[in-house]
C-alpha cells in the first residue's frame, strides 16, 4: 500500500490541457498580421480584373471612359450576353473548348506519366541521352513549330478539324520533366524488386503501383495542361476555319469588329470564357494545391 502511495506521489503531474480556442489563436499568432493583409491585397489585385470585365460588360464602354472611371456594376449583362449568343456560336465553342482541353489533359497526364516511368526507373541503352533531348525542345519557341506541324496537319488532311488542336499536344516535355521528377522520389526501387519477384512485369508495376503513387502530381498536371489548352490561341485560330469548331478564344476573337471593338461585347464574352475556368478551380483548386505541396515535400 505504501509502494502505490509512493508511486502516486511520484508521477508526473499531467500537463493541463490547453483550450481548443486558446490553441486556435496561438496558430493564427504564428503568422503575423501583416502577412495576412498582403495575402488579401494580392486576392484583390488578382480579381480585379475579372471583376472590371463584368463592370463593364453590364455598363458599357462609358465605364472606361468616364471619370473617374466607374467601379460598380450595372443592370445591363444579361443583354451583353444575348448579344455575344447571337453574335457568335458561344455555346458551341465552350462545348469545342471543353472536349478538346479535356481531351488533352487527360491524355497528357497519362503519356507523360508513362514517359516519366521509363526515364526515372527503366534502365534502357541511351536513357540519359534520351532524356536530354526532351529536355533541350523546352528551349526551342512554340512559333517555330507552327510550320512543320501545319505541313504534317495538311498531309494528314486534318485542316479545320478539332483532331487538328488535340493531337500536337498530347505529350509536353515539362509533363516528362514533371513526371519523372515525382517517380524518381516517391516510387523506390525496392517496391519495385518486391513486385519483380512476386511476377509482376514493368507495365503492372506502373499501373498498379506507380501511377497510385503519383496520382496527385498527374492530376496537377492535367490541370495546368487544361487551363493552357483552354487559352491557347494561336494554332486554333491558325488550322480552324469552320465556326462551329471554333473554340473559345477563337470566338471571342470574332467579336472584334474589323475596324472598331465592342468593349461591352468582348469584354462579356471575356468574362464568361473565365466563368467555367473558375468553376473547375473551385471544386479541385485544394487538390491542385495539395499535389503541388506532396511533390514538394516528398522532393
Amino acid at each position: 500500500m505504501t509502494n502505490v502511495t509512493e508511486r502516486t506521489a511520484t508521477a508526473p503531474s499531467a500537463k493541463p490541457e490547453v483550450p481548443v480556442r486558446q490553441r486556435r489563436s496561438r496558430r493564427i499568432g504564428a503568422v503575423s498580421w501583416p502577412v495576412y493583409a498582403l495575402l488579401i491585397l494580392a486576392v484583390i489585385i488578382s480579381v480585379f480584373p475579372l471583376y472590371y470585365m463584368f463592370v463593364i460588360a453590364s455598363v458599357g464602354a462609358s465605364a472606361v471612359t468616364s471619370i473617374p472611371p466607374r467601379l460598380y456594376p450595372g443592370f445591363d449583362f444579361m443583354d451583353i450576353a444575348t448579344k455575344v449568343f447571337e453574335t457568335v456560336p458561344f455555346l458551341q465553342s465552350l462545348l469545342n473548348s471543353v472536349i478538346v482541353s479535356l481531351t488533352v489533359a487527360v491524355v497528357t497526364a497519362l503519356l507523360c506519366a508513362l514517359a516519366g516511368y521509363a526515364f526515372a526507373k527503366l534502365q534502357f541503352p541511351g536513357r540519359n541521352t534520351l532524356f536530354l533531348i526532351v529536355l533541350l525542345t523546352m528551349t526551342v519557341p512554340a512559333q517555330l513549330s507552327v510550320i512543320p506541324q501545319y505541313l504534317i496537319i495538311s498531309w494528314l488532311d486534318w485542316v479545320d478539324t478539332l483532331q487538328a488542336i488535340i493531337l500536337p499536344g498530347l505529350a509536353s516535355a515539362f509533363g516528362i520533366f514533371w513526371m519523372r521528377q515525382h517517380l524518381s522520389t516517391t516510387l523506390s526501387d525496392e517496391l519495385m524488386a518486391a513486385a519483380r519477384i512476386d511476377g509482376a512485369n514493368s507495365w503492372q508495376i506502373f499501373w498498379r503501383i506507380g501511377f497510385p503513387v503519383v496520382r496527385p502530381a498527374a492530376f496537377v498536371l492535367g490541370l495546368i495542361t487544361f487551363t493552357s489548352v483552354w487559352n491557347d490561341f494561336m494554332w486554333p485560330f491558325i488550322v480552324l476555319k469552320s465556326p462551329e469548331l471554333f473554340t473559345v478564344q477563337i470566338a471571342l476573337k470574332q467579336l472584334q469588329a474589323n475596324r472598331t471593338i465592342d468593349l461591352a461585347l468582348t469584354m462579356g464574352g471575356s468574362f464568361m470564357a473565365t466563368l467555367p475556368l473558375l468553376v473547375v478551380f473551385f471544386f479541385v483548386g485544394r487538390r491542385m494545391v495539395a499535389g503541388i505541396m506532396d511533390g514538394a515535400f516528398k522532393g
